[in-house]
């Protein structure tokens, strides 16, 4: 069992930038891939950014290349998204998820074990 607790959301301007971190409890954690998704008011959850068990294979959704970055400290259980240059289409609610390998559909949901309750950024333009 996992849980994920995600901080650092909160309002900014556009432009701005933001650090996410996601807390994962279990002497697991360095073993699971993790990912970060979120989902916009009336909007369908979506893939953000992926990382596998020891960060050398990342993945991002078109919409954050060279924008945002996905990094994890195993030591500390913890996974971390960097935005930068944040725009209003950014705005949602941010989630952390984990699961146990690094599947090949990793933009679905559904391949996903463990969630987090979400942390809310909003983005002003």
């Amino acid at each position: 069992q996992v849980q994920l607790v995600e901080s650092g959301g909160g309002l900014v301007q556009a432009g701005s930038s933001l650090r996410l971190s996601c807390a994962a409890s279990g002497r697991t954690f360095s073993r699971y891939a993790m990912g970060w998704f979120r989902q916009a008011p009336g909007k369908e959850r979506e893939f953000v950014a992926t990382i596998n068990w020891n960060g050398d294979s990342t993945h991002y959704t078109e919409a954050v290349k060279g924008r945002f970055t996905i990094s994890r400290d195993n030591a500390k259980n913890t996974v971390y998204l960097q935005m930068n240059s944040l725009k209003p289409e950014d705005t949602a609610v941010y989630y952390c998820a984990a699961a146990p390998f690094f599947a090949r559909n990793y933009t679905l949901v559904g391949a996903w074990s463990y969630w987090g309750k979400g942390t809310l950024v909003t983005v002003s333009s």
